[in-house]
């Protein structure tokens, strides 16, 4: 099977998923609002973020093995495959036991890292932190078996495994919600049916590749050994800087400003999220395919598609934004209530990072599949810093748009340099084409909203389903049609609609 059909596979499967998937996480959020203690939610997310922090000791080495491992996948260097598996299995272990001393040692600080948890007591912040503890930590168990699935192209058996899971776990879920609205068993309802999930597809991954049981598994040689450490030290800075720059600002808001609002920060994310991961699903799943290709074709050729890689990205992207911008706040008046909308100016630095950070996952699956980590080591670390230092210099002055603002401007920083990289690195080129076209793709979308804008203003003064209903068709005709009439005869363009035309006819 080749590359695009996996691909096309990945993104089909990956598409279901998160629909499916999604539709049942909007109806559990909606009952757990309505059943539950506002605050649990703020808990609920800050804890999410304070466990991300913690799988910092990660370090990525996942990536760093998953890369290795494209080449002899492709070869069909069964010894060589067992090797770098061995290596990923003993490194995850260590991560694991890792996370779990790091998170027990956390725990006599949960009550200074929750501000105003209003009248959850301290032993139930202790209790539900260890609940997400046992979660994160029991992951690094089985993780580590994806990536034969996913060097193979075949993401989709990760997809459809999380899909069931995650479906069984709302529904669960939101029936004990109606029934008995008690927090504790929400978090073991979701604990129980992942560790059954774990302990399938441990089971199954195994059946599937007879060689995660053999145990005659020759060690890897120096040199390659030194390159995987090679890379894993580069991709600690990465994950270092993200850290910083992507997993603290609940975690600052909640310290700083209130439990509360980490929580009602989390329903804008909860849309934003969703539509960002069923756009991830098409991104993300060509990353091996991307990995395929550079290990097997020319540098011309992996230029032609990163293009019209981008050129997707920033569509979906440019789309999503302006719609989110004119109908975000709207969407959380209908589903939750007026008393959960956040200020605009909240919202509105939020998306500014939203639109950016589209462009910068184009940026960084292509620098992942072609294994370029060294040459920006230092960036994300400089990210991290910048941004900590602006949010928590504006979060006491401006509140929480202080925190996005810190957070955009960091962001905007891998904007402007990773491309410079890419560009030499990979296509031995100047990135100035890049930027001209960046300055073409915003003024074509801020054209967009000039004109959508008003339009909402006049035909959605007040907040109904029927006015909600008619600014999606409005803004879905107009966005994509000024983006066609300005792009419908680009080169990238054509490849996507030759490529979408011979799938169809297929």
């Amino acid at each position: 099977m080749g590359r695009v059909r996996y691909a096309t596979r990945n993104i089909i499967f990956g598409l279901g998923g998160s629909v499916i998937t999604m539709l049942a996480h909007f109806v559990l959020r909606k009952v757990f609002i309505n059943e539950l203690d506002k605050v649990l939610l703020g808990v609920e997310t800050m804890y999410t973020d304070i466990l991300t922090v913690l799988s910092l000791a990660e370090l990525g080495v996942g990536t760093a093995v998953n890369y290795s491992l494209y080449g002899p996948v492709a070869r069909g260097e069964r010894e060589k495959i067992k090797s770098y598996m061995l290596l990923y299995k003993k490194a995850y272990r260590a991560i694991a036991i890792a996370i779990g001393v790091a998170g027990v040692l956390l725990v006599p600080f949960l009550p200074m890292i929750l501000k105003n948890p209003g009248n959850i007591t301290v032993g139930q912040l202790r209790l539900y932190y260890l609940i997400f503890l046992f979660n994160t930590v029991s992951t690094y168990f089985v993780a580590y078996k994806y990536s034969l699935t996913n060097a193979e192209q075949k993401n989709y058996i990760q997809t459809n495994v999380n899909t069931v899971t995650k479906l069984i776990s709302y529904a669960c879920q939101t029936a004990a919600l109606l029934v008995l609205p008690n927090f504790l068993l929400y978090l073991l309802i979701q604990a129980g049916v992942e560790l059954l999930q774990k302990i399938f597809v441990s089971w199954y991954l195994n059946r599937r590749y007879p060689i995660l049981r053999e145990k005659d598994v020759e060690p890897l040689s120096r040199a390659e050994n030194d390159d995987v450490v090679k890379k894993v030290k580069a991709l600690m800075l990465h994950r270092i800087g993200d850290m910083a720059r992507l997993q603290t600002d609940s975690i600052i808001i909640g310290a700083f400003v209130g439990t509360l609002q980490a929580g009602m920060m989390s329903n804008y994310k909860l849309f934003i999220s969703s539509v960002t991961n069923y756009v991830n699903v098409v991104l993300n799943a060509v990353i091996s395919s991307f990995g395929n290709l550079i290990a097997t074709e020319g540098e011309e050729r992996q230029f032609q598609l990163f293009k019209v890689y981008r050129f997707f990205a920033i569509w979906i992207y440019g789309f999503s934004a302006v719609g989110f911008f004119l109908l975000l706040t709207p969407l959380i008046v209908l589903y939750a209530g007026q008393d959960w909308v956040l200020p605009a100016s909240i919202v509105t630095w939020y998306l500014i990072d939203y639109f950016f950070k589209g462009e910068r996952i184009v940026l960084s699956n292509f620098k992942t599949a072609a294994g370029v980590f060294e040459q920006d080591k230092y960036l994300t670390l400089v990210q991290g810093i910048v941004n900590l230092v602006i949010s928590l210099a504006l979060v006491g002055k401006i509140g929480m748009a202080g925190v996005y603002i810190g957070t955009v401007i960091s962001g905007l920083i891998a904007n402007i340099t990773k491309p410079v990289i890419i560009y030499q690195v990979c296509f031995h080129r100047s990135a100035e084409s890049y930027f001209k076209d960046s300055f073409k793709y915003l003024a074509v979308i801020a054209i967009a909203l000039a004109i959508l804008w008003p339009l909402q203003n006049a035909l959605m003064p007040k907040v109904t389903i029927a006015g909600f209903a008619a600014m999606v068709v409005i803004i879905t005709v107009v966005f994509n049609g000024i983006f066609l009439a300005a792009f419908g005869r680009s080169e990238e363009f054509r490849y996507l609609y030759r490529m979408v035309a011979e799938r169809i006819k297929k």
